[in-house]
């Protein structure tokens, strides 16, 4: 899918405020939008923090509500990944596309760096933009997780232990059919788009993000012989906690939460995506080979 200048007048804002630079990297791109009579629409916590820095920044910024997030063509996500994700989270099913803009470190989904604001924008707005779509995995509510939006994760669902001196047992089932139990320090279930995350830390395969698979893989197993697995995303996974403390942690995508032991957990593919917006003739294997360093010396 590839969108064209014509068809950006307007976009929504978000960022990480905390960023050393952010308001100077906030400046650059809003000047960088007005040239081309550009609508700015950011979030409320981002208009107030620049506010407070320097007011002439956010002059002619308008404050985002939910009912603007419905008509802009573009979302601009200020940060690293880490900020990425919790933009994906209030875009929810909206599913317009997300450009990152990094002002972190390493960053797999941002495209444009904190040094490059002003080209990549003007390339975007020149030459359109590309989009990857990708998928995201929803918990059914339990204890903690009920509120709807916080129930999808992008980049994984971490099944974990809550204390240092004991492991945990999680029996994970497919479509209903036992496939086994591991015994570990916990369980990530990842997406594609999460298998440069949590999964590659502990040794699961990179999935190219618009696969449609899952990723399975044990945290520090018991049993050397339990290894990932990657089963198709159209599966449902059931999963049953046990161990000797009274509960344990669900985190998606590093939001945190305790449950129950002996809690039983339902997680499948979310039914809307996220849609990743890169400049034209940025792929992903260009961005493993950059942010891994394949092939250098």
């Amino acid at each position: 899918m590839a969108e064209s200048y014509s068809q950006i007048k307007s976009v929504a804002v978000y960022g990480s405020i905390m960023k050393p630079g952010f308001t100077k990297a906030a400046d650059e791109l809003f000047q960088t939008l007005r040239k081309h009579n550009i609508t700015i629409y950011l979030a409320p916590k981002v208009s107030a923090f620049i506010a407070s820095q320097d007011s002439k920044v956010v002059e002619n910024c308008k404050i985002l509500s939910d009912k603007d997030l419905l008509n802009v063509d573009m979302v601009l996500s200020l940060g690293g990944d880490g900020t990425f994700l919790k933009t994906a989270q209030a875009v929810g099913a909206i599913e317009l596309p997300i450009l990152g803009i990094n002002l972190g470190n390493l960053g797999f989904l941002v495209d444009i760096s904190g040094g490059e604001i002003t080209a990549g924008i003007e390339d975007i707005l020149k030459n359109g933009f590309s989009t990857e779509c990708r998928s995201q995995l929803m918990i059914q509510p339990i204890g903690q997780v009920t509120d709807p939006g916080q129930c999808i994760a992008l980049n994984e669902i971490a099944v974990l232990k809550t204390e240092t001196s004991s492991m945990i047992k999680v029996s994970a089932y497919v479509n209903g059919e036992f496939l086994c139990t591991y015994k570990s320090d916990g369980l990530v279930i990842s997406t594609p788009t999460g298998s440069t995350a949590y999964a590659m830390s502990v040794g699961a395969s990179i999935l190219e993000p618009e696969s449609k698979d899952i990723l399975l893989a044990p945290v520090a197993p018991h049993s050397l012989n339990q290894r990932p697995i990657v089963i198709p995303d159209d599966k449902v996974m059931e999963l049953e906690v046990d161990g000797r403390s009274d509960n344990f942690l669900i985190s998606l995508d590093g939001r945190s939460y305790h449950c129950k032991t002996g809690s039983k957990i339902k997680i499948s593919k979310a039914p809307f995506s996220v849609y990743v917006a890169k400049r034209k003739g940025h792929t992903y294997f260009q961005t493993l080979r950059n942010k891994l360093m394949w092939g250098v010396n």
